[in-house]
């Protein structure tokens, strides 16, 4: 047992072996794991995953998930290769399949390295260090040599007067470029290659003569989402070959086994808000060209099946679908058919299977196989088999009319124990970006209230609003010059629906989501205040100006969404700032933040706090975690973050409201799954 400022507490450690008859808990969300990332051997037959293994609270030391590597064969036989305290990245194969290549920094390592390990067993062995932490790499087919990114050295006069206190940072002028270097894998020194800005991305030809590079003009965050451009360069010496400037956003690059193209998820234009088309062009340079023209959807992974035919996932709606198409466009066809699994990842193996990441209603990430020729992925791994005794709310896909007329997809999980013709409490869940989407597989995390809150007797409604991903590029850019305005009305809209339907008490709902989603929350706890009784809203925008004057991502905002600078319409983004609406407030509105945030900067939370709280029109309270950025990534404070979500939503729209709750939490002591004390 551990002592905790004065009070007696048992060890958070989370074993959820005990079937929940009540549902789903926050606890077992903070200890769920699930598979990152999946790659498939060259010869097909076995596929190599990445494992997020939460921290068990109060027994670690706090910090972000560790992430296992582990190996499976075709019929779900694992076998663990790295566990434990650890965080391995980036596995791939070695071309004969005897080996894994992966980022990891390990006892003795100064900075995240590139390792090796023998698949048949034996210690993983360091094949390649730098000055500065690995970010990437990839391994020449003939296994002889590795491309490394990573940031330049610091040079040795300023570290000394950084040393002597001169520590002061340069605002965007002082920053160091991530490079590539070229390292024989048999052991020796790297050279970097003479390659203007900062490479994202690294890929090498089939011939191992040149290398295709994801090249932004500096290490800006705004550089690499809207600037990033391919470069084919020399391998040896850095000579830039050919340059495919792609008209906007960029994806996953990928050689064609032959070397002649190269297959890229890229956007339409620069006005595209998420890379989604499907694009080859020739190696040498040339006109790109999109191989699936006009699909209402997003590409969101390829790879190549054979020199002239690539499989891709593509998101659908809500829905998930595999195909495959010739590189010149030609026998587009369905292999997996939407309406199963959620598929975000894939790899594709020289014969052809197809290894997967994916989700479902009944349970988070998981790999699965998909044998060529096959027309079903077999699922192999189970990370949280105590799940399938936690009874789950009923999770459906509902279509609603807009107001103008335009049809609008969710999902909804229903109250886990609804019973026809009651009404139930809402809490409305809103995604960010706005170019993402919601898809209809595992829909709980440690801010994503679902199942958790579902056990609770809350429906939760997660809607896709136009500006969405999924429903094509027109769809994605039915925000344009009009932030907060139709977009936000859609999600009012789809309260409407459901109060409609018989399901939803019009006075019990609540409005949550982060970033962009804490943008529709803050805009419903004052513009649309009347609809909501409470609010969470997490590292969310309260000003538009704000949003360009203090963020990393300026040129992204102004090309893929308001497509107006401030200065040319100050009436506008005043307009669409909730800080303009806070006197309309009367919505209980928690505020929580990263203070490290440099995405959404926390003044954003910091001003619509003092405003809501300076008018006094109802409770207000802002909660700060140091050192999280956009988003939590520290076991505690996704747990603290949870809780207080949650205990907001039972006070304001189950219990007595009034008055905020304690900000004081109680962390229920977690029962080990040996200990029955």
């Amino acid at each position: 047992m551990l002592k905790l400022k004065g009070m007696w507490m048992l060890a958070l450690v989370v074993l959820p072996f005990v079937a929940a008859a009540n549902g789903l808990t926050p606890e077992q969300v903070a200890q769920m794991r699930m598979v990152t990332e999946t790659v498939v051997s060259p010869q097909g037959g076995q596929v190599a995953y990445l494992l997020s293994v939460p921290r068990s609270l109060m027994s670690e030391d706090d910090g972000a998930a560790w992430t296992e590597l582990h190996v499976s064969d075709a019929r779900g036989n694992s076998r663990p290769y790295i566990t434990g305290q650890v965080n391995v990245r980036q596995p791939a194969w070695t071309r004969d399949g005897q080996a894994l290549t992966f980022l990891a920094k390990r006892a003795g390592d100064e900075h995240v390295a590139l390792y090796l390990m023998p698949v048949a067993g034996g210690e993983a062995r360091r094949v390649a260090k730098l000055e500065t932490a690995i970010s990437g790499y990839a391994v020449s087919h003939d296994g002889a040599r590795v491309a490394l990114l990573a940031r330049a050295p610091e040079s040795a006069d300023n570290r000394a007067l950084r040393l002597q206190g001169f520590s002061q940072k340069v605002h965007e002028e002082d920053w160091l470029d991530t490079g590539v270097w070229i390292a024989p894998m048999a052991g020796g020194d790297a050279e970097r290659l003479p390659v203007e800005g900062t490479v994202h991305q690294v890929h090498w030809s089939p011939d191992g003569r040149r290398l295709a590079l994801a090249v932004a003009p500096t290490p800006a965050v705004d550089d690499s989402l809207v600037f990033t451009r391919v470069r084919v360069v020399d391998a040896q010496s850095g000579e830039v070959l050919s340059r495919i400037d792609n008209p906007g956003k960029l994806g996953p690059i990928e050689w064609s086994p032959d070397g002649s193209h190269l297959a890229m998820i890229a956007g339409e234009d620069e006005s595209d808000p998420r890379e989604g088309r499907l694009v080859v062009v020739p190696a040498a340079g040339g006109q790109t060209v999109d191989v699936l023209p006009g699909l209402i959807g997003h590409v969101w992974r390829m790879g190549w099946s054979d020199a002239n035919t690539l499989a891709f996932i593509s998101m659908e709606g809500v829905e998930a679908r595999i195909g495959t198409v010739r590189r010149d466009g030609r026998n587009a066809r369905t292999v997996v058919r939407a309406g199963g699994p959620i598929f975000t990842q894939m790899s594709v193996a020289r014969n052809g299977d197809i290894a997967l990441t994916g989700s479902t209603p009944a349970h988070p990430n998981e790999a699965f196989l998909l044998p060529r020729g096959a027309n079903a992925a077999r699922r192999l791994t189970n990370s949280n088999p105590w799940l399938a005794g936690v009874p789950l709310g009923r999770q459906e896909v509902v279509r609603y009319a807009a107001r103008d007329g335009l049809e609008i997809e969710g999902l909804l999980i229903r109250p886990l124990d609804a019973r026809e013709g009651q009404r139930y409490p809402l809490i409305l869940q809103i995604h960010g970006g706005p170019e993402a989407h919601y898809s209809n597989g595992w829909l709980t995390q440690y801010n994503l209230p679902g199942q958790v809150a579902a056990a609770r007797g809350f429906a939760v409604f997660y809607p896709n609003y136009r500006a969405s991903t999924g429903r094509g590029v027109e769809f994605s850019k039915l925000d344009h010059l009009d932030p907060a305005g139709k977009e936000f009305d859609d999600y009012v809209d789809g309260v409407d629906h459901l109060i409609e339907i018989g399901l939803v008490d019009g006075d019990k709902v609540g409005i949550t989501g982060g970033s962009y989603g804490g943008y529709a929350t803050a805009w419903g706890a004052t513009y649309y205040s009347e609809r909501f009784a409470a609010g969470v809203m997490a590292v969310g925008i309260s000003d538009a100006t704000m949003m360009m004057a203090l963020g990393d991502i300026p040129y992204e905002m102004y090309r893929v969404h308001l497509r107006v600078w401030p200065w040319e319409n100050w009436d506008l983004y005043r307009e669409r700032s909730p800080l303009y609406h806070t006197a309309n407030s009367r919505t209980p509105l928690l505020i929580m933040h990263g203070e490290a945030d440099t995405r959404v900067h926390p003044g954003h939370s910091l001003a619509l706090y003092r405003l809501l709280r300076l008018q006094d029109n109802a409770p207000v309270r802002l909660i700060l975690y140091p050192g999280e950025g956009h988003g939590n990534q520290r076991a505690a404070s996704r747990y603290d973050f949870s809780l207080r979500q949650l205990r907001w939503f039972e006070h304001y729209l189950q219990g007595p409201g009034g008055e905020p709750p304690a900000y004081a939490l109680e962390y229920p002591a977690l029962r080990d799954g040996d200990d029955d004390e």
